[in-house]
């Protein structure tokens, strides 16, 4: 049985196995989280991937891309439940529309976004607000959907790995239409501790449907090696910083909350400006059942949420190590506001 670590409390695809991407698709017009406009020139479809294309073919398009979106991994009807569970738990702070479904999951529009800011925002909403979203990460429905046997079997077998562990701190979260989500990043940042060998795998579970303009992840094309050369520099300006300075997202060789910048204009004036020949930018229109896994390095962040049904994006963050690997201890908590990752 898998183990959740717990807090002691242009390449020739064979026809059969190619992308369904961007086929006749028009490009996808988005914001940058924040609200920058972005530059219809530089973005791009997600390449996706169907759940029985070959585990070699897989392995390749992620070696290639530095992810894997894997169309309809999970039930339909798994992931709209724990969306209606989550939306019925939080409708006590005002977030959903008054006599709304839950599952629909619909933004209260006479709110500010900023009254109901999550995990990577850059504050905090009220300490009921957050108390109820700090809850959410244990109860019984939403622990029982981070052992969902699908994600887990793909993990196990797509790595290779005998047994996988699920890190304890995973990032349950909401993105109201409007507000800030989180920023340009690569996830090495802030799983720096463990032995740097062992590389870890991030899956992101949008929980429902995420449309390219409904504040969804974006990810720069190709960019795992951009990763690998930015976290080099940072690793040597850090050989000063005591080592707990040294792998803290937020050291002072870090921007405030640990980022690349809230968008690419950011990213390309700061850690990017090396790599500005490097601009595509690539979503997509994400489904309830979607995963997509990528590597440490891969640069990603969001697009802003302007959903034209007011849906509020909720998603979640699971980081695996393969069993027996030595892996960044500060993650096998669940994750508090306070633990200052």
């Amino acid at each position: 049985m898998t183990e959740v670590v717990k807090n002691t409390v242009s390449i020739v695809v064979p026809e059969a196995q190619k992308s369904t991407g961007d086929v006749g698709r028009k490009t996808p017009t988005v914001r940058w989280n924040g609200g920058r406009p972005t530059n219809p020139s530089e973005i791009g479809w997600l390449r996706e991937t169907a759940k029985d294309t070959s585990l070699a073919e897989m392995r390749r398009r992620y070696d290639e891309d530095g992810y894997v979106l894997i169309k309809g991994l999970i039930p339909r009807e798994v992931v709209l439940s724990m969306r209606e569970h989550y939306f019925t738990h939080m409708r006590s702070t005002g977030i959903i529309a008054p006599k709304s479904d839950p599952r629909d999951g619909i933004f209260d529009t006479s709110s500010s976004p900023t009254e109901f800011n999550s995990i990577g925002s850059p504050s905090y909403p009220d300490a009921a607000k957050l108390q109820a979203i700090a809850a959410a990460h244990y109860t019984p429905e939403y622990l029982k959907f981070l052992q969902n046997q699908e994600v887990h079997e793909f993990v196990r077998n797509f790595m290779g790995w005998t047994k996988e562990i699920l890190l304890a701190r995973t990032l349950l979260r909401h993105s109201v239409p409007h507000g800030v989500s989180s920023a340009i990043h690569y996830d090495k940042i802030f799983l720096r501790g463990g032995d740097p060998a062992n590389e870890f795998l991030t899956a992101w579970v949008p929980i429902g449907d995420v449309a390219h303009d409904g504040g969804g992840l974006i990810y720069l094309k190709n960019s795992t090696e951009i990763g690998r050369q930015i976290e080099a520099n940072f690793t040597k300006r850090a050989q000063t910083l005591s080592e707990e300075d040294r792998i803290r997202a937020y050291n002072q060789n870090m921007a405030a909350n640990g980022s690349l910048g809230t968008d690419a204009e950011e990213f390309y004036q700061g850690e990017g400006r090396n790599f500005k020949t490097s601009t595509e930018w690539l979503t997509t229109d994400y489904e309830a059942g979607d995963c997509i896994f990528h590597n440490p390095y891969v640069v990603h962040g969001t697009t802003l949420n302007e959903d034209r049904l007011n849906r509020i994006r909720l998603s979640t963050d699971l980081r695996f190590y393969q069993e027996g690997s030595s892996l960044d201890e500060r993650w096998l908590k669940v994750w508090v506001p306070t633990d200052g990752l």
